[in-house]
């Protein structure tokens, strides 16, 4: 998936000029936030606005804005809401069927519907195809139709000045321990974050920020040095890791609640805590920190192995990092600087020999928070403190977004207020957190955990054997056992992002693997399918022909017309996306593409012959061809924005 900021953007726009006045009309005029050349139905916008401004006299300024694309096409291509103009004195319902009444004649849109508070633009059949489907067909790698480049720049009117820079930091899972279904949500929206904003024409880097440090890996130690096996651990690193991980919290988890429940009962637990499994781990750790070679060999074994099998992980999900990062790797000068800056500004607090800052002052809501440990040693918040200095520090970020649970909302709340309150607001108004519900029905500490690896394979063997189902296609494809793994892996990815980022939802291995409704495999096969029937006209219809096909031999069938919509809509739903945040946005529409195209095969035949409807002649093939050329594009595109590789048999 590639994006670059255009390097002449009016050449394209003189293109535009040139087939609106074949139309017999002007080039549309430039609103703020409008692409024409970019998005077709901003050239509609600019179009209705300027009808609407004669016919309303409301500013254009207000006008433009408010037009919007709709969820349904039913509905229209675009919709005003008219409260939205704020005129006051008549009712909305009154102003509706006014403006309708009196818009003019046009030669992009019929006149508008009035529906109650709102008006329905329909696009005219013939322009519509005239200027869209040249538009999908002439991309290439430097612009891909639906993504605007120009939402990067740090000055659209100077694009020599460069692209905006974000980090965006997810999945983050801790060393040592798989990569299982839980961390699956941050690195399925992450690498769908760093997609958007990187057709959005940002400068975007990706980064892996590694749990691989803290109290867990003294844990870790004296497990390995009570159970391990080198053997085992050679074998299987990753596996035999998790095991002894397990094995020891069997002893620490029993006590550390006993030592709870009496210190909550009011009952000295001092003796307790001083000769605990927790105890001995913050010694093992606080060594590591002191720089205890002979623990840090074990824990670097421990972290190159782990980073090993993730590398293996996130190349089956297409995801490739710029950065692996980790809390291990920021300096201790960094955290020092920091603590000095809280203590000068007066934010520290000792609190029974541990270091406070107390932002209840600030906002009851975010409460007293630890910068450092009774014995000295850092925390986690302490890390991300000095994280988020040095990284703006080598990488000059414009924005950096942390892909981190909703349980860890409380937590990126007191570190952006901390970075504000120690003076670094420079820093703190530029970092977001993309928050997400969790999957539900596992945990790591109780052993009960479901593997991400042992997931897709599960997965992928479900999907090969319904591919086995029909022989014949099974014949025809290249690599059966890869293709059914790419599938395995969209049907989890697709279950994974068919709800808001912020729904909880129950691991369900049956239902990830359904193929009723909207689903992974449904959407991979309406890829297949285009793909086969381009194949199949490929020898009769040359595609460097496609370009001069008459498109308005279209026009005629209303299947290929809804079909054109969608496709004119594309560049809006990702700039909705680019907004929102969601995959769902992306994902929802693509669904609602493949209806379209599986009501449609049947009616928008190419090849000639073969007992099934009309017989087709040669220029309505060549348009038609040019239509689905257009759809596979469209949805290879959005497929790759969510993450997923599309196939082409299956």
């Amino acid at each position: 998936m590639t994006s670059t900021a255009d390097s002449n953007p009016s050449e394209s726009f003189i293109l535009l000029s040139k087939k609106l006045a074949d139309l017999h009309m002007d080039p549309p005029t430039k609103y703020p936030n409008s692409y024409p050349d970019l998005n077709p139905v901003d050239t509609y916008r600019a179009h209705i606005t300027d009808l609407l401004t004669k016919v309303t006299a409301v500013d254009p300024a207000i006008i433009y804005p408010v037009l919007q694309w709709t969820q349904t096409l039913d509905k229209g291509d675009l919709v005003l809401p008219v409260p939205a103009l704020r005129v006051k004195g008549k009712k909305a319902t009154e102003l509706a069927e006014k403006w309708a009444a009196e818009f003019p004649d046009s030669p992009l849109v019929d006149r508008p519907t009035a529906a109650g508070n709102y008006l329905q633009f329909f696009f005219k059949p013939a322009p519509l195809a005239r200027l869209v489907i040249p538009a999908i067909l002439n991309q290439n790698s430097a612009r891909q139709y639906g993504f605007n480049p120009q939402l990067g720049l740090r000055d659209p009117a100077d694009p020599s000045k460069g692209c905006k820079r974000i980090i965006v930091e997810f999945s983050s899972p801790n060393i040592a321990k798989p990569f299982h279904a839980g961390h699956l949500r941050s690195t399925i929206i992450g690498g769908f974050l760093a997609n958007v904003y990187q057709g959005a024409g940002w400068d975007v880097i990706r980064m892996n920020y590694l749990g691989d440090w803290g109290t867990q890996f003294g844990l870790l130690a004296m497990a390995f040095e009570m159970y391990g096996s080198e053997e085992k651990l050679l074998q299987n690193p990753i596996g035999h890791l998790y095991d002894i991980y397990v094995e020891i919290n069997q002893l620490h988890g029993p006590e550390r609640d006993m030592i709870k429940e009496k210190k909550a009962a009011g009952e000295d637990v001092t003796a307790l805590e001083e000769k605990s499994w927790g105890k001995k781990a913050q010694g093992y750790f606080k060594r590591m920190e002191e720089g205890d070679e002979q623990v840090l060999s074990l824990w670097r074994r421990f972290r190159d192995l782990s980073i090993e099998r993730y590398k293996q992980t996130y190349a089956r999900l297409n995801i490739k990092y710029d950065v692996y990062s980790g809390e291990s790797q920021i300096k201790s000068e960094s955290m020092e600087r920091a603590m000095q800056t809280l203590w000068d500004q007066g934010l520290n607090e000792e609190s029974k020999g541990a270091v406070i800052v107390d932002l209840e002052k600030h906002n009851k809501k975010l409460g007293k928070c630890r910068v450092k440990k009774e014995d000295g040693a850092t925390l986690y918040l302490t890390r991300d403190i000095g994280a988020a200095v040095e990284r703006y520090e080598q990488y000059h970020f414009d924005k950096m977004i942390y892909v981190v649970a909703m349980q860890q909302d409380l937590h990126l709340q007191q570190l952006f207020k901390i970075l504000e309150l120690m003076g670094r607001k420079d820093i703190s108004d530029k970092c977001q957190h993309v928050n997400f519900g969790m999957v539900q029905g596992m945990s790591t500490r109780k052993g009960t955990v479901k593997f991400l690896d042992d997931i897709l394979k599960d997965v992928g063997e479900k999907m090969h054997e319904v591919m086995r189902g029909n022989a014949e296609k099974y014949a025809q494809v290249e690599d059966p056992e890869k293709v059914a793994d790419t599938l395995g892996i969209t049907s989890v990815m697709v279950q994974d992002m068919s709800g808001k980022r912020i729904n909880n939802y129950e691991f369900s291995l049956s239902r990830m693997t359904s193929f009723e409704g909207d689903t992974g495999p449904y959407l991979q096969y309406a890829h297949a399918r285009l793909s086969s029937i381009l194949r199949k006209a490929a020898s009769t219809i040359p595609t460097a022909s496609l370009p001069t096909a008459d498109f308005t031999l279209l026009t005629s069938s209303p299947h290929a017309m809804l079909l054109l919509r969608s496709l004119a809509q594309w560049p809006d739903v990702f700039g909705q996306a680019y907004k929102t945040l969601e995959p769902v946005t992306v994902l929802g529409y693509l669904f609602k593409m493949g209806h379209l195209l599986s009501s449609s095969y049947d009616h928008l035949r190419i090849l000639p012959g073969g007992g099934k409807g009309e017989d087709v002649d040669a220029e309505t093939a060549r348009a038609r061809l040019a239509l689905y050329v257009c759809a596979r594009n469209v949805l290879n595109c959005g497929m790759r924005v969510l993450g997923l590789e599309p196939v082409e048999r299956m």
